[in-house]
């Protein structure tokens, strides 16, 4: 499942746009790695913050005004069939701790996307480099560190299936579906 549409964190993501809600996307995982991903993230974010189920973004701030050109590249770039994402290892983010992800698939898909997209990309979309789900962010280093070390002592690599993308309109806090275009 894709995150749910609960609240996130307000924070800069539109870098001057104007208020039409920007557009977030995200790589949508088949029912068991998306269960066990959001069972991972439930007991370790902070309760208080965790207002998302596991996601992998792809785009953080899409202009919203453009919804119609990125349904319609989106729509093109799900004309395709599902693919494998390996779960490559555990990332310690400082503050909190991701797993990472790698497919050359994944990396095709979403570079061809940035190319469409790209007179629209913020500094941190541009930036993109390596997929991955935040099980845990906003805590103590300590915590992490800890969390970090449990995780990275009993990851084995696996194979997930990315079965489609989800598209987001963010309002400033809730992620509100506009979207999903599933793969064939």
């Amino acid at each position: 499942m894709p995150p749910d549409p609960r609240s996130a964190h307000a924070g800069t993501l539109h870098e001057g746009r104007t208020g039409t809600a920007p557009l977030i996307v995200t790589l949508l995982l088949d029912d068991a790695a998306q269960q066990r991903f959001d069972r991972l993230r439930a007991a370790h974010f902070p309760a208080e913050r965790n207002h998302l189920q596991a996601h992998v973004t792809l785009f953080h701030a899409l202009p919203g005004e453009q919804l119609g050109p990125v349904r319609d590249e989106l729509r093109a770039a799900a004309d395709r069939p599902a693919f494998d994402v390996t779960v490559t290892g555990v990332r310690f983010l400082g503050r909190g701790v991701a797993l990472d992800l790698e497919s050359g698939e994944l990396t095709g898909l979403r570079a061809g996307l940035a190319g469409a997209f790209d007179p629209w990309l913020t500094r941190q979309d541009r930036q993109w480099s390596r997929p991955h789900v935040t099980v845990q962010n906003k805590v103590a280093p300590d915590v992490a560190r800890a969390l970090h070390a449990q995780l990275s002592a009993a990851f084995r690599p696996e194979t997930v299936t990315a079965r489609g993308l989800g598209l987001w309109h963010y309002r400033g806090g809730p992620w509100e579906p506009a979207d999903r275009f599933p793969f064939r």
